[in-house]
């Protein structure tokens, strides 16, 4: 299939927040999850309370078909959706696993954790290099920082994107913090992880976000396309890909919207 265009990367939906990127000549994976369907996990609260966690869909493609992984992405290391039993025997396989600090000091190596706004770069064999810098991200409402632990996004810029940076949300709420990607780098494209998580426990509360949060989040990043993921094949997704479609259409996004089906390569430009 060789290397997309420079201007380009490449996007296949694994499953909720699992995506291969490919871009330049650098192949990295988020979030990686991949066991079967019906597995359940116990999530713990504060250690304590615990919180059933159901997985309904399993991967579309599975980790023997993946190929050479150059670097995983790993928002965050707390909860099976993001992380799973398979997910950790693959974070011991690839070269670097780039998270948060307390996930890292968690994980070991290859684990290095990033700070917010720290910066790092990839060096491929072609002489090519990624920069990747870690992103706000807040998991959940104002205080959950004790409850749900750290989170990071992405930011990933290469030699010849045209428009700008491609970014990628974590497990993130709106929050005004958000802003300040858009005022320190130009954002040409955003995988944005969504599905409204919620648990009976805490109500109405969210802990990613919604169709709802994207207009605005689009605006201050100023991001010309935006694909949504990590919105179905676990129960706790409370906003099912359905309806955030049917309200994005409604809310004249001034980005380009990209649906990726589970298993499908889309190509989008940067």
């Amino acid at each position: 299939m060789g290397y997309p265009a420079p201007d380009t990367c490449r996007l296949t939906l694994i499953g909720a927040a699992t995506t291969l990127i490919e871009c330049g000549s650098f192949r990295l994976l988020t979030d990686p999850v991949f066991d079967p369907p019906g597995t359940r996990y116990t999530l713990r609260i504060l250690g304590l309370i615990p919180i059933a966690m159901q997985k309904t869909a399993g991967p579309a493609l599975p980790v023997e078909r993946l190929g050479p992984i150059d670097a995983i992405l790993l928002s965050h290391d707390g909860h099976a959706d993001n992380l799973d039993a398979a997910g950790r025997t693959l974070l011991r396989t690839v070269p670097a696993v780039l998270t948060t600090p307390a996930a890292a000091g968690r994980l070991g190596p290859p684990a290095q954790g990033l700070p917010t706004w720290a910066t790092t770069e990839l060096t491929a064999a072609d002489g090519s290099v990624l920069r990747i810098t870690a992103t706000p991200a807040r998991h959940g409402p104002p205080g959950s920082l004790r409850i749900v632990g750290p989170v990071t996004g992405f930011l990933l810029e290469w030699a010849g994107q045209r428009h700008g940076a491609l970014y990628l949300s974590g497990d993130t709420v709106w929050f005004n913090t958000l802003r300040q990607i858009g005022e320190r780098v130009q954002v040409s494209a955003a995988v944005l992880h969504l599905g409204g998580a919620g648990f009976p426990i805490s109500g109405p509360i969210h802990y990613t976000m919604t169709a709802r949060d994207v207009p605005r989040l689009v605006q201050a990043l100023g991001a010309r396309t935006v694909a949504p993921v990590h919105y179905e094949g676990w129960q706790h997704f409370k906003e099912p890909a359905a309806q955030a479609r049917e309200w994005l259409q409604r809310a004249q996004l001034t980005a380009s919207l990209v649906w990726l089906a589970p298993g499908q390569t889309v190509t989008i430009p940067v």
